[in-house]
């Protein structure tokens, strides 16, 4: 498989999460599913059928960040410079039509979250947005039409 791009940050995240799922959650779930056993008929145990499906969850979960970190190519964004951007930058927008000014941070798929301003690099939006640089204007083909922005601010944070 591919490698996919992924910034440090969003890397030591999905540690994290990997790292509580098989020490906290995943013991934790194993102590529930114990524990509902003892109660008897399993049939018809709803605590014995909620922690299997919570072990199920968590099973997935651990596969999906595995496969995820092992696909990883992690990129430290603060280790680039320059006012060109390019995978990790911090990109402030102006909207031509409503003078709006809105910063995105250009990250790996998996990484996105738009509300947060975390733009994934397949977005039409970054993909207009690379190799671009300071003072360049960009149009963009939205759900609500075409959209034109200036690029004031470049950073690598």
């Amino acid at each position: 498989m591919d490698k996919v791009p992924m910034t440090l940050k969003g890397f030591q995240t999905l540690e994290k999460e990997l790292k509580r799922l098989k020490t906290e959650e995943r013991p934790d779930v194993i102590k529930a599913i114990a524990a509902a056993r003892e109660h008897g008929d399993l049939s018809e145990n709803a605590e014995y059928h909620a922690a299997k499906e919570r072990q199920a969850f968590i099973e997935g979960r651990l596969s999906e960040i595995e496969e995820r970190i092992a696909n990883a190519e992690v990129i430290d964004p603060t280790q680039f410079s320059g006012a060109i951007v390019k995978f990790g930058a911090s990109v402030t927008l102006s909207d031509e039509d409503t003078e709006k000014e809105t910063t995105y941070q250009i990250v790996g798929e998996h990484e996105a979250n738009i509300e947060n301003g975390f733009l994934s690099i397949s977005a039409p939006l970054a993909r207009a947005l690379i190799g671009k640089s300071v003072g360049d204007w960009i149009e963009v083909k939205t759900p609500k039409g075409q959209r034109g922005y200036e690029i004031l601010r470049v950073s690598f944070e």
